[in-house]
């Protein structure tokens, strides 16, 4: 089943295809969306990973959180649900 992770604290230079070899090494990745501001088209500094397996997507909470890539911690998670606001 597959699992949606959080990513924050990226820096505004990282790209999709960084992160998913990154998070592709803890197991198949599903899908990234970089998160960008509507306006300028910046990254907004997080993401969202889909990982196909559960197991993997466990590895890369474990692994990935609170490891540096290129020059910031980032922070790996569950993400939770969307809102309906």
């Amino acid at each position: 089943m597959a699992k949606k992770l959080y990513v924050g604290n990226l820096s505004y230079a990282t790209t999709a295809t960084t992160l998913s070899e990154l998070f592709g090494s803890m197991g198949e990745v599903l899908s990234v969306n970089l998160i960008t501001d509507r306006m300028t088209g910046n990254s907004k500094g997080f993401a969202f990973v889909e990982m196909a397996e559960h197991a993997a997507a466990l590895k890369a909470i474990n692994e990935l959180n609170g490891r540096e890539l290129e020059g910031r911690v980032i922070k790996v998670a569950e993400a939770k649900p969307r809102r309906d606001d």
